[in-house]
């Protein structure tokens, strides 16, 4: 498929999870006596990346992330020469996203924009954790979920479950770091949200690129060097993987 489609794909998947899981946290979370809380906001990003991985990993490898696009191009699974295509079309849809929630939002009697799902650390973070806490675990946990990525599309790994297990992944990577940095792990699901916010969200914004970014040529790193099999076709693509998920 050509390069322009499988762009297209990462656009609406990358809007689906922002718009679906910064969604439930701007509208759902804090609702009155039936809120999802920290609990249900972490399930709705897991899901979104649950259902965009059945329905758009065969076609994009559904990466709907900068820092996963970076992390699969470090750990030969992406080309290099595609990358900015996929990571330009990743933040459209992360800012189209923003701005329809931001329409749903305003329509409420009331309201205040708030913090709108931002990242932030320090008098930004939803615990007041430090700047250092905040990298620290924003590295950590996308080098895990680089992980679970890759090993889940390996072609040895069991055929067919690679998007319940980074679904899955993603939900606990919120239910640990909501409270510390209200979970970024992916630079274009910060920057859409921090637009419509400015201030200190966008002047915290870099630790939002930065600490994923390097998380996930970590994580690419150490699976390539620890669990990476020569004989085997450790270039395949996640499109490919995906694409035969069903086999």
């Amino acid at each position: 498929m050509s390069l322009i489609k499988r762009s297209f794909a990462e656009c609406f998947g990358t809007f689906w999870l922002v718009f679906g899981g910064c969604g439930s946290a701007v509208l759902a979370a804090g609702f009155p006596t039936l809120g999802i809380g920290f609990a249900g906001v972490a399930l709705a990003f897991g899901l979104t990346v649950l259902t965009m991985a059945f329905t758009l990993g065969h076609i994009s490898g559904c990466h709907l992330n900068p820092a996963i696009t970076i992390g699969l191009v470090v750990g030969k699974r992406f080309p290099a020469k595609e990358s900015s295509a996929y990571i330009v079309a990743q933040l459209i849809g992360a800012v189209a996203a923003s701005g329809v929630l931001y329409l749903i939002a305003s329509g409420k009697p009331g309201f205040v924009l708030g913090g709108f799902a931002t990242n932030g650390y320090g008098a930004n973070s939803p615990g007041g954790y430090s700047l250092v806490a905040c990298f620290v675990a924003e590295v950590v946990l996308t080098a895990f979920f680089l992980l679970v990525i890759m090993g889940s599309t390996d072609p040895r790994a069991p055929k067919g479950f690679a998007p319940i297990a980074i679904g899955l992944c993603l939900t606990l990577i919120h239910l640990i770091s909501i409270p510390v940095t209200n979970t970024s792990v992916n630079p274009a699901r910060s920057t859409g949200p921090a637009l419509f916010v400015g201030g200190a969200a966008l002047s915290q914004l870099w630790l939002f690129w930065a600490a994923p970014i390097l998380g996930g040529i970590l994580g690419a790193l150490v699976y390539r060097v620890f669990f990476a099999e020569e004989a085997l076709p450790t270039t395949r693509p996640v499109s490919e993987a995906m694409a035969t998920a069903g086999d």
